[in-house]
C-alpha cells in the first residue's frame, strides 16, 4: 500500500474518532459513576482523542515523514490525557499504534490476511500495557472490555482477514461491556455499564468502519437505561479521595517505578503512562502536597492539575453581566456579518478549526454569565459541547445551538434578542437554525460523491443538508441545482454566502436564477470569503 494512501487513511481514521466521540459524549458522560460519579468520562476520552489528533494534524504534511505523525499522535495523546479513562485511551494508543504501523506494516495493504496477526498483537500488547499502566486494577472497567476486545481479536484463525479481526475484538468488547455491571458493584447499583468501556467500544467500532467500510448498527445496551439513576458527589464511595491530582513529568523509568511504589499508598485511581522520559500521572488522594511532592522527587512535575471532587470551591462570580454569543466563522466575510449580527468570532489557534480550548478562552474572557454557542461546523459541535460543560462547572450559564453550517448560524443570529430571557432566546435561536435548509458546493480532492456516482478528483460536488447528492463539472451549474433542491420544500428568503474560490458574478446570478424561477422569494446575498466551499446556501 503507498505511504500516502497510509497517511489519509490514518488522518480520516483518527478524525473519525474524534467525531464519534463527540457524537458518544454526552451518553458516556451519563454513564459515568466510578470510580468518581462526575459524570465526564466521556468529555475526557474525547478530549483526549482531539489532542492526539490535533498534534498529528500539526505535523501532517506531504514531506512530513509517516513515523514523525504518528510519533506526534501517541504524544498528543499522553500530554493531553483527561481523567482516569483519557489516561487509560492514551496507554492504549501509545501501545497499539506503533505496533501496527511499525517496519513493513506503513506500506502493507490492511486486507491482507498476512497483516492480521499484527493486529491481533497490538490489541493484545495495549490491553496488557493498559493493566500494567494501573496502579490497582479493577474488573469491569475499561481494562476489562480491553483484554476482552484483545481475546477476541487473538481467537481468529490464522490466514483470516484483518476485517475478521476487528470485528471479532469489537463484538467481544460490547459483550464485555454488558457485563460490567456484573463485575462492578457500583454499575450495578446505579443501573449502567462502565463509561470508560463504552468510549472504548465507541473507537473500536469507528476503527472498523474505517478501515472496513462497513457501518454497524449497535444494538442497545440490554437493560442498561441511557441515563443514569441520579448519583450526588462520593454517594457511592463516601470515604473515597476528595481530590484528583494529574502531573505531566519529566523523568527516569527508574524514577517513574519508584514513585509507583510512593504513591500508591496514598490513594487510589492510580495510572501512570508513557515512556522516552515523559510520563502523565493521575491519582485520587486528600493529601494533594504529598502526591505532588512524590513527583518532585522523581522528577519534573508541571502541568499541574488538582481537581475537587466535592463541592468546588471558587471565588463568588461578579453579579450578571449580560449575554454574549460565541460565533465560529469559516472566511473574513463570515466573521464580519457575524460581528455585525452581534456575535464574538472565535478564531482557532491552530488556524483550521476551533478547539474545545479556544472556545473556552473565548468563554472566559466574554465578561458574560450567559453564554451561547454557534459551532456553525459539524465538527465543532462535540468540541463546543465540551466547553459548554467545563464552563457549567465554573458557573456559566451556557447553551450550545446545534449549527451544522454556517448559514444556519446566521439565521440564528437573526432571531437573537438579548433583551429576552436566555431560556426563550436560546429556544428562538435553535428553531431558526433547525429550520434552515442549507446546501454547499465543493471541489472534491479525492473519491467522493453519491453513493450512485462515487465521483473523482475535480469534480464538483452539490451538498444538501450536509449529504453530498450532486455530482458535476461546473459550479454554478451544481450551485443552481442544489437551489433547485433546497426550493422544493418551499421557503421566503434564500441566503447565498460566497467563498474566494466563487466564479466571477457568483452571486448576481444565483440571485437572477432565483427571482427567475422563484418570484417570490426574497434573496441575499454576501461575500463570506470561506475556503474549500465557493458557494453555502441557506433557504428560511
Amino acid at each position: 500500500m503507498d505511504e500516502a494512501v497510509v497517511r489519509g487513511l490514518f488522518a480520516r481514521w483518527r478524525d473519525a474518532c474524534v467525531v464519534a466521540l463527540g457524537d458518544a459524549r454526552e451518553e458516556i458522560d451519563a454513564l459515568n459513576v466510578f470510580p468518581v460519579p462526575d459524570a465526564d468520562t466521556g468529555t475526557n476520552v474525547y478530549l483526549t482523542m482531539d489532542a492526539a489528533a490535533r498534534a498529528a494534524d500539526a505535523v501532517d504534511a506531504p514531506a512530513a515523514p509517516l513515523p514523525l505523525v504518528i510519533r506526534a499522535f501517541i504524544d498528543g495523546a499522553l500530554r493531553g490525557a483527561r481523567g482516569n479513562s483519557g489516561v487509560i485511551v492514551s496507554q492504549l494508543l501509545r501501545a497499539c499504534v506503533p505496533v501496527l504501523a511499525g517496519g513493513a506494516a506503513i506500506t502493507q495493504d490492511a486486507r491482507d490476511p498476512a497483516w492480521s496477526p499484527r493486529l491481533a498483537t497490538a490489541f493484545d500488547v495495549a490491553a496488557r500495557a493498559a493493566w500494567d499502566a494501573v496502579g490497582d486494577p479493577v474488573e469491569g472497567t475499561i481494562l476489562s472490555v480491553a483484554r476482552a476486545a484483545a481475546e477476541g481479536a487473538g481467537s481468529v484463525p490464522a490466514g483470516a482477514p484483518p476485517g475478521d479481526v476487528l470485528r471479532a475484538a469489537t463484538k467481544a468488547a460490547e459483550e464485555a461491556l454488558e457485563h460490567t455491571p456484573d463485575q462492578l458493584e457500583q454499575l450495578r447499583r446505579a443501573g449502567v455499564v462502565d463509561a470508560g468501556g463504552r468510549a472504548l467500544t465507541v473507537l473500536l467500532d469507528t476503527t472498523e468502519e474505517v478501515l472496513t467500510g462497513r457501518r454497524r448498527t449497535r444494538a442497545p445496551m440490554r437493560s442498561r437505561p441511557a441515563i443514569p439513576i441520579p448519583l450526588t458527589d462520593h454517594e457511592l464511595r463516601p470515604d473515597g479521595p476528595s481530590y484528583e491530582v494529574m502531573y505531566l513529568l519529566d523523568a527516569d523509568v527508574d524514577a517513574v517505578t519508584e514513585l509507583r511504589t510512593v504513591l500508591a499508598p496514598l490513594g487510589d485511581s492510580l495510572v501512570v503512562v508513557g515512556g522516552d522520559r515523559l510520563w502523565n500521572v493521575h491519582i485520587h488522594v486528600d493529601d494533594v502536597g504529598a502526591a505532588i511532592e512524590a513527583g518532585i522527587a522523581a522528577g519534573r512535575p508541571h502541568r499541574v492539575v488538582v481537581t475537587h471532587f466535592a463541592e468546588q470551591v471558587a471565588a463568588a462570580k461578579p453579579a450578571p453581566k449580560g449575554r454574549v454569543v460565541l460565533a465560529t466563522a469559516a472566511g473574513p466575510g463570515l466573521a464580519q456579518l457575524f460581528t455585525e449580527a452581534g456575535a464574538m468570532v472565535v478564531t482557532p489557534s491552530d488556524g483550521r478549526r476551533c478547539s474545545t480550548a479556544d472556545l473556552l478562552a473565548a468563554l472566559l474572557t466574554s465578561d458574560a454569565d450567559e453564554v451561547v454557542l454557534l459551532p456553525n461546523e459539524p465538527h465543532v459541535l462535540a468540541a463546543a459541547e465540551a466547553a459548554a460543560q467545563q464552563a457549567r462547572r465554573r458557573g456559566f450559564r451556557v447553551a450550545v445551538i446545534p449549527s451544522r453550517a454556517q448559514v444556519q448560524g446566521l439565521a440564528a443570529l437573526a432571531v437573537h434578542e438579548p433583551g429576552r430571557g436566555f431560556d426563550d432566546d436560546v429556544v428562538q435561536m435553535t428553531a431558526a437554525a433547525g429550520h434552515t435548509r442549507h446546501g454547499a458546493v465543493t471541489v472534491a480532492t479525492e473519491a467522493a460523491g453519491t453513493s450512485a456516482d462515487p465521483g473523482r478528483p475535480g469534480d464538483v460536488l452539490g451538498v444538501v443538508d450536509g449529504e453530498v447528492q450532486l455530482v458535476g463539472s461546473d459550479v454554478m451549474t451544481v450551485a443552481e441545482q442544489v437551489l433547485d433542491r433546497l426550493l422544493r420544500g418551499g421557503g421566503e428568503l434564500v441566503t447565498v454566502v460566497t467563498g474566494h474560490a466563487a466564479p466571477t458574478g457568483a452571486g448576481p446570478r444565483l440571485e437572477a436564477a432565483v427571482t427567475s424561477g422563484y418570484p417570490d422569494v426574497d434573496v441575499l446575498v454576501h461575500e463570506g470569503g470561506q475556503a474549500g466551499y465557493p458557494v453555502l446556501l441557506a433557504v428560511e
